[in-house]
């Protein structure tokens, strides 16, 4: 098994770009984005009873990336996160 370690200040350049940028990023790659970041910081979803249909696609995201580990979340996130650079 191959273990990725992605430098903590990728990650964090990459939050800091979404975090910029994020009225930009179409809704869809938000959620891949939320659901990797939540996975990358151990946290779990948290459900919002105000806003339930909101809450049911991020739950959705999550639960379809439940399998990665906290590297592999960042590796992931990152990634997306360039290759939404590349299409800015």
């Amino acid at each position: 098994m191959s273990y990725i370690v992605v430098d903590k200040t990728v990650f964090d350049e990459a939050i800091e770009w979404v975090n910029e940028n994020f009225t930009k990023i179409p809704k869809d790659d938000l959620l891949r984005l939320y659901a990797f970041y939540k996975i990358a910081n151990g946290m779990r979803h948290e459900q919002n009873n105000k806003q339930p249909i909101v809450s049911a696609f991020k739950a959705n995201a999550i639960m379809q990336v439940s399998h990665l580990s906290i590297d592999m979340a960042q590796a992931r996130y990152s990634a997306l996160v360039e290759k939404l650079k590349q299409m800015d």
